[in-house]
């Protein structure tokens, strides 16, 4: 079983797995949001931290990274179990399409796994839902947990996106 994972927030710069090819590029119809509570790696449950996650939205596109894990059963295991305790605030796997710059017709993928949210503050409780900017830039400063503060988050997301050339 080969499997392909979208990194849209720190999977970009920290995929922190095993993978044999990583392509940049983007999936269609969601935009990234900082919805997400995230309360162990740059927050904590009495503070936590603004992430990233996916909102579904009719034409935007939302650019990152695809990673692709093979070398046999052990090996995607390990990806897939690393994958789902990183991303445990994340409580439901989608499968994209997945285009690269100048193929916007066609997918050069299907079938991505992209770890995503429920929308919803009752059936998902790390959904912290959209705020004012002010509150989130509020939030967002004085976050800090195990991995570091919740600023230098967005930082690197920042650098990321602008290594690759996307602001999307």
């Amino acid at each position: 079983m080969v499997f392909w994972v979208f990194g849209y927030g720190s999977l970009v710069w920290n995929p922190g797995f095993e993978y044999d090819e990583k392509i940049i590029g983007y999936i269609k119809d969601y935009r990234r949001v900082f919805d997400l509570a995230c309360i162990d790696h740059r927050g904590t449950p009495q503070h936590p931290a603004r992430t990233c996650t996916l909102e579904q939205y009719d034409g935007a596109i939302c650019w990152g990274a695809a990673y692709c894990v093979q070398g046999g059963a052990e090996k995607e295991k390990a990806a897939m179990e690393y994958l789902e305790r990183r991303e445990c605030e994340y409580d439901q796997k989608t499968l994209v399409n997945f285009f690269k710059d100048g193929d916007s017709e066609q997918p050069i993928l299907t079938g991505v796994i992209v770890f995503t949210s429920t929308p919803d503050t009752v059936s998902n409780k790390y959904y912290l839902g959209p705020a004012p900017v002010e509150d989130m830039a509020r939030q967002i400063a004085t976050a800090f947990g195990p991995c570091g503060n919740n600023r230098d988050y967005i930082f690197l997301m920042e650098k990321a996106l602008s290594d690759i050339g996307k602001f999307s």
